[in-house]
């Protein structure tokens, strides 16, 4: 008789940068043959537009906390100085989850494994008590977890917030299992350090890039659409700077101005604020109407795979962030790097010095220093204007398609076994290799997630555009 699949659920932190490789993560280990629940509040369950017809979700109702707008479920919903009544309205979360916890118990489904964030430990803490080991997913790059490693409250009080530093040291020291959003083909150097670095098992589990979206999408993305099709080939910058840390005002002008002066065409995806500071006034006077035909700002939901996938779009101006490195790349894209914190600035330093991929804008100092309009525009000029530099930048990324599979492809068995010890001994030769922990317990789940995962590795070339 075979047995029963192993129940695993997956809950990330309310932020779409780590929802959406979750989400990943969760349809991957699905297609494997593994009983999935994925966790969630109920508007951003509804807003990751992505139907799962073999992933469970499961809803749970964030508690209306003081302070916290109405609506918001996810950062994208909260300016950054409010982001404290998120943290405090998440952990209203600890009953039903542990609620849920108990109900599958009853129902026959106990969880085998709970894949959490970093931001929940909470969580940890509930599976803890019912005797549910954790894998604490970072969807960061591998070469940010060497850096900063286990954070310490007080050595690293100017670089964390101490409340996401207690969180993420106590979601860690619960969980038996660490999972990377990397491969070792995308960072050699660092992968094979982590787990020495941490001390427990590292998992790397690809890159998990979200799948193109089809369909032609609303009136204004026709509008965008039509706009691009003007454009000649690989002449425009893409701008989106992340959901998670708008720009000031002092900022926002220096980066318009720095659009205008390149002289490039350009589609900048502008956050505007919920519940923080005035937005009207947002460009400088007079930019629009100067920069009319030539750019185009967008205050909306703005289709970010659709754009990058376009053959107008000649490279990516970005926070750095690394869910949207990744599709940079994804479409061959060189990256124009204005980083605006924490893991952000070690990306950028990776992937212009070790990577050559993209060029940073010029700031006074190192992290977090100003930056000004010369700055931007001759990055910008470096990337789509300037012929010889916009040649050599663009050569790089296109090197990388090789980590984007075209189709879901599973060696062996169509469905791992988890009776046999076959295909888990043989996967446990390839991923000891960089756990370092041969004979650890958890080793055939470590198997199990990279198993699942290894579509990232299916070799093709880079997509024409």
């Amino acid at each position: 008789m075979d047995a029963s699949p192993l129940h695993v659920v997956v809950f990330p932190w309310l932020a779409f940068g780590h929802l959406l490789p979750a989400l990943e993560l969760a349809g991957r280990l699905a297609s494997r043959g593994l009983r999935v629940s994925f966790v969630s509040t109920p508007r951003n369950i509804a807003r990751l537009r992505r139907p799962c017809p073999s992933v469970e979700f499961v809803e749970l109702p964030l508690p209306r906390g003081d302070g916290l707008p109405d609506g918001a479920e996810a950062t994208t919903d909260v300016p950054d100085h409010m982001s404290s009544a998120l943290w405090k309205a998440s952990d209203g979360l600890t009953a039903p989850f542990s609620a849920f916890l108990d109900a599958a118990a009853a129902a026959g489904n106990k969880v085998d494994w709970l894949i959490l964030d970093g931001m929940l430990s909470w969580a940890a803490a509930s599976a803890a008590d019912r005797k549910v080991p954790c894998v604490l997913m970072m969807p960061y790059t591998a070469t940010a977890c060497a850096h900063f490693g286990v954070p310490d409250e007080a050595r690293d009080a100017d670089r964390f917030p101490s409340a996401i530093a207690r969180r993420f040291v106590s979601a860690f020291r619960s969980s038996e299992l660490l999972a990377v959003r990397s491969c070792v083909e995308f960072e050699p150097e660092s992968v094979p350090l982590l787990s020495n670095i941490f001390g427990k098992p590292v998992v790397p589990i690809g890159l998990l890039p979200p799948p193109q979206v089809d369909g032609d999408g609303d009136g204004d993305t026709a509008l965008m659409s039509s706009w691009l099709d003007r454009q000649p080939p690989k002449s425009v910058v893409y701008v989106a700077l992340g959901s998670e840390a708008p720009l000031t005002a002092e900022q926002r002008r220096e980066l318009a101005l720095g659009l205008e002066l390149s002289g490039a065409p350009f589609l900048w995806a502008l956050r505007t604020t919920q519940g923080g500071d005035d937005d009207s006034g947002l460009l400088p006077p007079g930019f629009e109407e100067r920069t009319r035909g030539r750019g185009m700002v967008k205050t909306e939901w703005v289709p970010q795979l659709k754009i990058l996938a376009h053959a107008a779009v000649g490279a990516f101006l970005t926070h750095c962030g690394h869910s949207s490195v990744i599709e940079g790349l994804r479409f061959g894209h060189p990256l124009v790097m204005l980083p605006l914190f924490l893991d952000q600035f070690t990306n950028a330093s990776y992937l212009e010095g070790a990577r050559g991929v993209g060029v940073q804008v010029a700031r006074d100092g190192e992290h977090g220093g100003a930056f000004d309009r010369d700055g931007v525009a001759a990055a910008v000029r470096a990337a789509v204007v300037d012929e010889e530099s916009k040649k050599a930048l663009a050569a790089t990324p296109g090197r990388w398609g090789r980590w984007w599979p075209t189709r879901s492809v599973t060696r062996g068995a169509s469905t791992l076994s988890f009776s046999s010890s076959g295909p888990i001994q043989r996967q446990g030769l390839v991923i000891s290799t960089y756990l370092h922990w041969t004979h650890h317990p958890c080793l055939r789940f470590a198997c199990v997630l990279f198993s699942a995962c290894q579509v990232c590795y299916i070799t093709r070339k880079m997509p024409q555009i």
